[in-house]
């Protein structure tokens, strides 16, 4: 069979991902391509008409049959929904064409069907038809779409597969090795938004092109603003301050930079809501609009904050203030080169873990990220629910993100009885982790006050690779500053000397402060009084009885100790602790005393 010739040229403007596509196509190495992720947004292409080079925005079936397969015979797609379209766009002569080849191969459309085994049975006989034709010349170009792949060729294991599921796959995998299919132009293209809701085998299979399509870069939203909307933009807009911005509304550039991890789709939902109220852009309600958008496109498995507290806000870890400060300084700075990878946070429950973690965020004046529990009951969906907030990450970035009880929420190697799930997570969640593309842009926050149950594949160098420790206030001028810091967070008019003297020896920490400050403003309300005074503070102090989990607080502290990275972490008792001979070995077993103890291991 003569190959025809596939030297093309492939426009500049093409997207990163199209432009994947094409190499990989023209090297006439496969003809079968999985699209995922960002494929329910919009793309831009450069349109020329009369003469005239115009930006324009499409969704991804048009980009595909306008665009990449712009001069083929027949673009046809087909979902169970709609069955088979002919993919022409506005191109009615086009449209009509391609309707011909169609009734040509397939019949008349009053018989097509929508049953996957029906049209895949037909496309089969189109394929070997255009494969037979003796002359090159008289042979189609012909690509064949499918949206919403995952119902057609859905993940599940071999053993629970329904036979006609089974069809399917064999019937696109045929397509993909056959080496007859890879000579001519065609080209099979399955669409899903997550990966992991394909077929393993399909997805994995050597033969098969799997395509990622990230969310839209800075380049690509400027352009659809500037397009879509009637703004006016100027240099000297960059470098105004976000109050005169607030008054004026925002330029294309600041909402090209404050826009990043949104999709076109919802960049658009986002700049029409903010300009209902008038002619601008209020950065204000762009932000909470963009907050609201991220944590739907995440399809609700994050939070998204934008911290409004530095770390001069921290009371007392002083050293361990230092390095985060120092760290953000480089960052802003832009020596990514000089940021880890990410952080351990450890220490006993009430230590302030998730708070110092949101002030490092907001010392750099970055977002933050709170992934909230992303794990699924569905064969699947918790690998596909990370994939979706991996790539929201990767776009979104410089991002601080923060995983609160990471001992849990991360699995290991181990498959533990839940078919790999545990295992497939831990594998893309290092993976990612250890991306040296991301540094300084991803910044990961592990917390946990059980660092030793984390695998040491994510504490190891590269990944969370700092591991700061905190401890529970030391000394007395720490712990009236956090009765300050605590009756400003729950907005309590305090007395001049409302704090009394608290003995170190009780090891409150800082969520037993706020409880005894908000024991006390309850006595203060009781007698409708506005200022808290000593008496309410003491009585709340005295009355405060602590948790009584002591072995296990001893236990979080020590683990914490052990795994601390730098010495300068340490308090001073710990310090000299850890230089006597074989301080680190006395340590060691005085945790396995207390795990023996609990019944642990």
């Amino acid at each position: 069979m003569d190959q025809p010739s596939r030297k093309v040229s492939v426009p500049d403007w093409y997207p990163g991902w199209a432009r994947e596509m094409a190499n990989l196509y023209f090297a006439a190495n496969t003809c079968v391509f999985v699209l995922h992720g960002n494929v329910n947004d919009l793309y831009h292409c450069r349109v020329t008409t009369k003469g005239k080079t115009v930006d324009q925005f499409c969704g991804l079936t048009d980009f595909l049959s306008l665009q990449i397969f712009g001069a083929w015979d027949l673009v046809t797609s087909y979902d169970m929904g709609q069955g088979i379209q002919a993919q022409a766009g506005a191109d009615q002569q086009r449209h009509r064409d391609m309707m011909a080849i169609l009734a040509t191969n397939i019949g008349s459309p009053t018989t097509w069907t929508r049953s996957p085994d029906d049209v895949l049975t037909n496309y089969q006989r189109m394929i070997q038809r255009n494969l037979l034709e003796d002359s090159p010349a008289d042979r189609k170009r012909i690509a064949f779409l499918f949206p919403y792949a995952q119902f057609l060729v859905p993940a599940a294991a071999q053993s629970s597969i329904a036979n006609t599921q089974a069809s399917h796959l064999v019937r696109f995998l045929s397509w993909a090795q056959n080496p007859y299919i890879k000579r001519v132009n065609m080209a099979i293209c399955l669409i899903t938004e997550t990966l992991n809701d394909l077929n393993k085998r399909l997805v994995e299979d050597p033969h098969v092109a799997t395509i990622d399509i990230p969310l839209p870069s800075d380049s690509t939203r400027r352009v659809f603003i500037e397009t879509s909307f009637d703004m006016e933009d100027s240099e000297s807009a960059d470098a105004e301050s976000e109050n005169q911005q607030n008054s004026k509304g925002m330029s294309v550039a600041s909402i090209t930079q404050v826009s990043n991890g949104l999709n076109l789709v919802n960049l658009n939902v986002a700049m029409s809501r903010s300009k209902l109220s008038g002619k601008s852009v209020d950065v204000r309600e762009f932000r909470r609009l963009k907050k609201d958008l991220i944590e739907r496109q995440c399809h609700d498995l994050v939070t998204f904050l934008e911290p409004t507290h530095t770390l001069d806000m921290v009371v007392g870890h002083t050293a361990a203030k230092d390095r985060l400060k120092l760290d953000a300084k480089w960052i802003v700075e832009g020596q990514l080169d000089s940021a880890p990878m990410g952080y351990l946070i450890c220490g006993p429950v009430g230590t302030g873990k998730t708070f110092i973690s949101e002030c490092y965020a907001g010392s750099i004046g970055i977002p933050c990220l709170v992934l909230k529990n992303f794990r699924s009951k569905y064969v699947g969906e918790t690998e596909g629910n990370l994939e979706k907030v991996l790539s929201t990450l990767r776009s979104l970035g410089p991002v601080v993100v923060i995983i609160d009880e990471a001992d849990a929420a991360l699995g290991n190697r181990e498959s533990g009885g839940d078919s790999g799930t545990s295992n497939r997570v831990f594998s893309m969640i290092a993976s990612q982790m250890g991306n040296t593309r991301f540094r300084g842009k991803i910044i990961w926050m592990l917390l946990t006050s059980r660092p030793e149950l984390l695998p040491i594949d994510l504490k190891r160098q590269g990944r969370a690779e700092v591991h700061i420790p905190l401890f529970y206030p030391k000394e007395e001028s720490e712990l009236k500053t956090m009765f300050a810091i605590m009756g400003k967070k729950n907005k309590v008019v305090m007395a001049d000397d409302a704090i009394p003297d608290v003995s170190i020896d009780r090891e409150l920490s800082g969520a037993d402060i706020e409880s005894i400050v908000l024991g006390a403003k309850r006595e203060m309300m009781a007698e409708n009084r506005t200022m808290l005074t000593r008496a309410d503070m003491q009585l709340a102090l005295d009355s405060f009885i602590p948790s009584a989990q002591g072995m296990e607080k001893q236990l979080q502290e020590l683990v914490a100790v052990l795994e601390c990275t730098d010495r300068r972490f340490l308090t001073a008792q710990w310090r000299e602790e850890l230089s006597l001979p074989n301080g680190r070995a006395v340590l060691q077993k005085k945790v396995a005393a207390i795990q023996e103890y609990l019944g642990r291991d």
